[in-house]
């Protein structure tokens, strides 16, 4: 069997990139053939493997081009394949063999304040499309499954395959041995208002007026922001306090760093498809605050997080205070050198965090479906 698999996306920011490069090496490793649709400079380190072509393409998903003139050569090499399999929703016109799409959420429709209603309309479309011509849909969670179903229909089979956390950050863990947590609360995410960064500024804002010590610390990137969405970064930039740090996006090396020196890690989202951050969190070694949002009960319920209302500031304020607090009190208490040593440990997570969710499951079940 002879797979073409869209790699156009796989340097870009947020989850389509995570998730391909996550399952990749897993297929890969697998007694099929590959053909990467993509930019040869990013695919370089799949080339070496002797099932392994790449097909070199510029056209940039969801763009006219792509729908309308996608380049007939490339087509042709596509169309030899057995089946064609994309991470996100777009599929280039002119594919005739079987399609498999992932799916991560259907954000826009469930909430359409996102974008303009022309935006939102082209992007259903693109919706609607994908899941008619795919035979079959994976997507992130239950949650989405059933928001897929809702919008788009229940013809078409939607198979969850979870995302999961990154090697580099098991490595990370498994390798440093000496971690010192900081007074910072990290959040991470770009600032679009489905992230819930309103609510944690209000209440990080009143939690210093109670004393908290900590800093603010905000990761995520800020390119093609509507004008709602700048409203959140004119905030951001107008409160005048060192104690509110935004550094926009950072290179996974900091990132591992910062994440695993954090007290805290909160995220506020009002609508997530899975939500990495905390399961990020989690395995450095940091505390979480969650919104307590349906896919995020579906993903972490029964693991170390910590839950609040969503859009309450006052719930968010009380909990990071209770979470923050209980910590010093704890590290004030440990006099000793060996006690204070074990604060450089990594917690024991529960096996069921590692092995529920990881790439090669997720990867398995998608090549099973293929099959």
């Amino acid at each position: 069997m002879t797979i073409t698999i869209d790699c156009r996306m796989i340097n870009s920011s947020g989850g389509i990139s995570v998730y391909l490069r996550g399952i990749l090496p897993s297929m890969l490793r697998s007694p099929n053939d590959f053909l990467l649709l993509g930019n040869p400079a990013q695919l370089e380190i799949y080339k070496h493997n002797a099932n392994v072509s790449i097909i070199e393409c510029d056209v940039k998903p969801f763009s006219l081009r792509e729908q309308f003139a996608f380049p007939q050569k490339i087509l042709e090499k596509i169309n030899l394949s057995t089946l064609y399999y994309t991470p996100f929703f777009n599929i280039p016109k002119g594919i005739i063999i079987p399609v498999y799409t992932t799916i991560h959420d259907i954000i826009f429709k469930d909430m359409p304040g996102l974008t303009s209603k022309i935006g939102l309309a082209v992007r259903m479309w693109f919706y609607r499309k994908a899941y008619k011509k795919s035979l079959v849909i994976f997507t992130v969670s239950s949650f989405s499954k059933s928001r897929i179903e809702y919008h788009l229909g229940i013809k078409k089979p939607v198979i969850v395959t979870y995302n999961a956390v990154q090697p580099f950050f098991l490595s990370y863990r498994k390798n440093s041995h000496n971690v010192q947590k900081t007074e910072t609360i990290v959040f991470i995410g770009n600032i679009k208002k489905h992230k819930g960064l309103d609510c944690l500024l209000e209440a990080f804002l009143s939690a210093k007026k109670e004393g908290l010590p900590h800093k603010l610390l905000l990761i995520g990137a800020k390119e093609n922001l509507r004008s709602s969405d700048g409203f959140i970064l004119r905030k951001i930039e107008s409160i005048k306090n060192n104690d509110i740090i935004y550094s926009g996006f950072i290179p996974d090396d900091e990132l591992l760093k910062r994440l695993s020196e954090a007290a805290l890690l909160v995220q506020p989202s009002l609508y997530e498809g899975f939500g990495m951050p905390p399961l990020e969190a989690l395995v450095l070694g940091t505390r979480v605050i969650i919104s307590d949002i349906p896919v995020f009960r579906e993903i972490y319920d029964g693991f170390p997080v910590i839950f609040f209302r969503p859009g309450d500031a006052e719930d968010l304020k009380n909990k990071m205070i209770e979470a923050l607090c209980t910590k010093n009190q704890i590290t004030k208490k440990r006099t000793s050198k060996k006690a204070a040593s074990k604060e450089n440990v990594y917690p024991v997570l529960p096996d069921e965090l590692l092995n529920k969710y990881t790439f090669e499951k997720t990867a398995r079940r998608i090549l099973d479906e293929m099959q």
